[in-house]
């Protein structure tokens, strides 16, 4: 194995295995980014895969020879999946189809990649690309789940979006910059330690309408939230995020529900809450809404106007406690940060509450940073230093892991 360490990418050791689908072509992409970064990438193919993109693809872009059969090439290659395995600071299998997935889950060697990586003792990442019903296939998913159960094994959760069967769902090969970045939180350290957790995540603002032109709403852009649902399934937890903004880009492994009022979101997250194992309630929910709704475009008059508001439900209040969920609360304040928060928490019954000043310039709504507190029933506090969102829900997801052992 490469002597290389830290986190740095020059001359590690990646064995890119590349399965039969027609997401073989982001293989291609994965490759060269890869490539660039400068880690030296080895490409096994299946035999299938071979008939989706050509070898000589990945030999231009990694400058490598292209393994693609147990004995081709001589007897020396007769061994090659011990050298192969030797030598690899980490396996990406990207695309993973459906039956790889089930050879690797069941420990065959039926083929030059499969035999590979049983003969590797370093970490092993398995990207999925399949239909959705594929995906969703309790065989698959049991498959899944035991190789992801492995110590120093990965699953890089697929995302949501169009297929190249037309069909729209959860199956779609991650990105290669995503996946990239993956591998690299892989090399780092990174590990998955939420797997079984079934996460619910709302984010975002809600949007009050007024008429069919003109709605209230808040400053909130989704950002804390997003970044929950990237780190939670990014650590193995099955991510529903409930939110009135799509994701920018897709999260890979987790489910997008789109609302758009507190009512809405009262009924996605009432819906999706029984098979829910950790509620993470971090949108800006709209406490109050127009008591009625104007068919048409309100146009302007003389005088002042006045729109009579009515209370929006209290979800995170209204639901019921239940010993087996987890369940997290934001408080976004702009003075008195711990009193607020501390009420809200003792108020609701929560776990636990993440409470920040939304008045300050760098950890309020629309920025990459955040300055937290972290409060619980019991009066600790842990208060977190200026940081990014990613790192703040990474700290988040830390404390789910300390409560369920509590």
């Amino acid at each position: 194995m490469s002597q290389a360490t830290g986190t740095t990418l020059v001359n590690r050791e990646i064995l890119l295995g590349v399965s039969g689908s027609i997401a073989a072509y982001k293989a291609a992409e994965l490759a060269r980014l890869m490539s660039k970064d400068g880690a030296q990438v080895q490409v096994v193919m299946t035999s299938s895969a071979t008939k989706f993109i050509a070898p000589l693809t990945f030999y231009s872009l990694t400058g490598r020879e292209v393994y693609h059969e147990m004995f081709s090439g001589g007897p020396e290659v007769a061994t090659a999946h011990i050298e192969l395995a030797r030598r690899a600071d980490l396996v990406v299998v990207a695309p993973a189809t459906a039956r790889t997935i089930g050879r690797i889950a069941c420990g065959m060697a039926e083929d030059l990649l499969s035999t590979t990586i049983i003969a590797s003792d370093t970490p092993v990442v398995i990207a999925p690309a399949m239909n959705p019903q594929m995906y969703a296939h309790p065989g698959v998913r049991e498959n899944l789940a035991k190789i992801a159960s492995w110590p120093g094994y990965f699953v890089a959760p697929p995302t949501e979006g169009e297929l190249a069967c037309g069909e729209y769902g959860l199956g779609r090969l991650t990105e290669p910059s995503d996946l990239w970045s993956f591998c690299q939180w892989v090399l780092a350290g990174g590990k998955q330690d939420l797997a079984g957790e079934r996460v619910l995540v709302t984010a975002g603002p809600t949007l009050e309408d007024i008429d069919p032109v003109r709605f209230l709403s808040n400053r909130s852009t989704g950002k804390m939230g997003f970044s929950l649902a990237k780190v939670a399934a990014r650590r193995g937890a099955e991510v529903t995020l409930v939110s009135s903004i799509v994701p920018p880009t897709p999260i890979p492994g987790c489910r997008c529900v789109t609302i758009r009022s507190a009512i809405e979101m009262q009924d996605a997250v009432l819906a999706a809450l029984p098979n829910t194992t950790t509620l993470l309630m971090a949108a800006a929910v709209a406490d109050y809404r127009p008591a009625e709704l104007a068919a048409s475009k309100i146009k302007k008059q003389e005088g002042d106007m006045q729109i009579v508001l009515e209370r929006n439900p209290d979800i995170l209040g209204s639901l019921t406690p239940d010993p087996t969920r987890l369940t997290i609360g934001f408080a976004a304040e702009t003075d008195h940060l711990l009193k607020n928060a501390g009420d809200k928490l003792r108020r609701k019954h929560l776990d636990m509450i993440v409470a920040n000043d939304v008045s300050q310039i760098d950890s309020g709504f629309a920025v990459d940073t955040n300055r937290v507190i972290l409060l619980f029933p019991d009066g600790r506090q842990k208060a977190l230093p200026l940081m990014s969102k990613l790192d703040v829900a990474e700290a988040i997801c830390d404390q789910i892991q300390v409560l369920r052992q509590s």
